[in-house]
């Protein structure tokens, strides 16, 4: 657990550190529709890191539930938010990786929908 916590906050870091370079120094070399997406990246994983700390905090999981749920958000963030990355400040196509930020977006959902298979199986939280 204290590993998912490091990777998180981590990403959490990088979150802040990207979002700080695609604020000012890419505001003068990408298009509108460019700074747009790639704020995208940065805000899902910002908003998947929030809830990592959740997840690995909360009490109401066992290790092997933290463990899944982290590791899918991880993924998630890796190839959802790192193409758009990759795009954006690469001479790297979409259509060349095209198949790598929905394929994260899935894990996101994925792990979600676990949370939810965890939360509903539980009678209490006490």
């Amino acid at each position: 657990m204290i590993k998912n916590l490091i990777i998180t906050c981590l990403l959490g870091a990088l979150a802040i550190i990207l979002g700080a370079f695609g604020a000012h120094a890419l505001k003068e070399t990408l298009t509108a529709a460019q700074l747009l997406s790639f704020e995208t990246a940065v805000r899902y994983q910002m908003y998947h890191v929030i809830v990592l700390l959740f997840v690995n905090t909360f009490s109401g999981f066992s290790l092997k539930q933290k463990n899944y749920i982290s590791y899918l958000f991880f993924l998630g963030v890796f190839c959802f938010s790192g193409s758009i990355y990759l795009i954006q400040l690469t001479s790297i196509t979409a259509k060349s990786i095209w198949f790598i930020t929905p394929l994260g977006g899935l894990f996101f959902i994925i792990g979600w929908i676990l949370m939810i298979v965890y939360f509903s199986s539980k009678k209490s939280f006490n």
